[in-house]
């Protein structure tokens, strides 16, 4: 059995402000406000894991007998195919009070959630090459909880072909309310940005606040309470495979995400009557509902490596360089979602934290490039150190492939004037992440008709002028001076 650690929260190194003294006064449902303010979690990435409620819940020596402990159902959920291989193969057995089978026949839900989506073509989504960017978006007026409020913003591929991802954002202000939410098409990363999130999933409860992360695998049930009100975050969903960790190559065997700093919940269940209690089902980007008289959150205990987990993005530990030149952004990689190509990622979960910057006569600003990955960024709190303006916590950028982007006007402006002799300089009080994928996103309808669209975007970069000298000649301008290469000599 793996014993429970009790999760401290952040340690303060990001300097994030504090949710927990934050009253929860929105919680509508009973179980929301029974959360604990230091839930125990299991400690660990990708390990196996076993928890039970009530001791003695789970059987011994074999997944299935005939009779489990207690009168229990066992019940398995597999998140890969049960002959891959065993260092991919994920799964779980559960064991609860009554099997997740005793519902009603799944019917379409309405009104449909037209901004969900999970099929990117051209008959519902746009390809632009432009560097596109949103301001952050308004917290509805009307009562909305984590379900209605998702929209999808971008990707690319099938949730049917199994290949692919989805770029969503949510805006809520109310917890979901005698139903529960389970996306049978992907995981769903979520990046939580204002107010904290009180999960109860299958498998147990987690409390995931700003400047954390939370992996909700494909198929688990879940449902998101909203302790501090309204809420704002984004999600990344990945089709036909599961994040793991990088690997660390010449790094070494420490450093940037640790393993043990990923927290998987505990056994936690409830044995009530709940008369049409809804079961809402993402399934192919659409939304179905299937009725029941009970509550999913009925597992008394459960063991295996398939599971819910979150990460506190303070404890990643950032390598960087120590002379010169800018390293590459892949060096910030917390979870990745490899293809078949070895190097080559579905979809990387990248930050900017808090770190020293220590470059000698080097532009220390992330430099311009055009990348064969395309990339989506977010801000969760403070600053990012290539956009001085515009780029605000809660808003989002897309450069997708090979469209050219790097620091503003004022960023480049500013660094080149301190010359040679800055000396170290730390970046602290922020954190922001990337979504990257070696796939092209097509941009959702809604997305480039939002209001929340920065149509001046451009305009960051239209200041940047020429720098160019030739002190050979002594002038630069245009108009004046014409240099030609003529048997390796120069002429003016």
């Amino acid at each position: 059995m793996s014993y429970p650690v009790i999760s401290s929260g952040s340690d303060n190194l990001c300097n994030r402000s504090s949710y927990s003294s934050m009253a929860a006064q929105s919680v509508g449902e009973t179980e929301g406000r029974d959360f604990p303010s230091d839930l125990p979690y299991l400690s660990g990435f990708n390990n196996h894991f076993s928890s039970e409620a009530i001791p003695g819940a789970l059987p011994q020596s074999q997944n299935s007998p005939l009779i489990c402990p207690f009168g229990l159902y066992a019940e398995q959920i597999s998140g890969t195919s049960f002959t891959s291989p065993r260092k991919a193969n994920l799964c779980s057995w559960l064991y609860r009070i009554k099997p997740s089978v005793t519902h009603e026949p799944f019917r379409q839900r309405l009104p449909k959630n037209e901004k969900l989506i999970s099929e990117f073509n051209a008959s519902n989504c746009s390809s632009t090459p432009t560097q596109l960017r949103w301001k952050p978006a308004d917290f509805p007026d009307s009562p909305v909880d984590f379900v209605d409020g998702l929209h999808t913003v971008c990707g690319a591929g099938s949730s049917f072909l199994r290949h692919g991802f989805a770029i969503h954002m949510y805006t809520a202000n109310k917890s979901m309310e005698n139903c529960a939410f389970c996306n049978a098409d992907g995981d769903f990363l979520i990046v939580p940005q204002t107010g904290r999130l009180w999960i109860t999933t299958e498998c147990g409860r987690l409390e995931v606040s700003p400047g954390e992360i939370v992996v909700l695998p494909q198929g688990f049930r879940f449902v998101v309470y909203l302790p501090d009100g309204p809420s704002r975050g984004y999600v990344a969903e990945i089709f036909g495979c599961h994040f793991q960790l990088p690997d660390l190559g010449p790094i070494g065997a420490n450093g940037l995400a640790a393993p043990r700093d990923f927290l998987a919940p505990v056994a936690w269940f409830e044995n009530s009557p709940r008369p049409g209690y809804t079961v809402i089902q993402k399934f192919g980007g659409e939304l179905f509902t299937a009725t029941q008289d009970f509550s999913p959150f009925n597992v008394v205990a459960w063991h295996g490596n398939y599971v819910p987990y979150k990460y506190d993005l303070c404890k990643f530990c950032p390598y960087n360089t120590v002379l010169f030149d800018h390293s590459d952004p892949s060096i910030n990689t917390v979870l990745t979602a490899p293809t078949d190509k070895p190097g080559v990622a579905l979809l990387d979960f990248v930050i900017f934290p808090p770190r020293w910057l220590v470059a000698e006569h080097t532009f220390r600003p992330p430099y311009y490039h055009r990348n064969c990955m395309s990339e989506f960024m977010g801000l969760i709190y403070g600053g990012y150190e290539a956009k001085a303006d515009g780029f605000v916590p809660g808003g989002a950028s897309l450069h997708s492939c090979m469209t050219p982007h790097g620091p503003d006007t004022k960023t480049y402006e500013a660094t080149i004037a301190r010359g040679n002799d800055a000396g170290p300089h730390k970046i602290s009080g922020t954190m922001a992440f990337m979504f990257e994928s070696s796939l092209i996103p097509r941009v959702c309808s809604w997305a480039l008709e939002s209001p929340f669209m920065d149509h001046d975007y451009y305009q960051c970069w239209i200041g940047l002028k020429s720098h160019f000298k030739n002190e050979a000649i002594g002038d630069t301008d245009p108009q004046k001076v014409r240099i030609k290469s003529e048997n390796g000599r120069q002429i003016g």
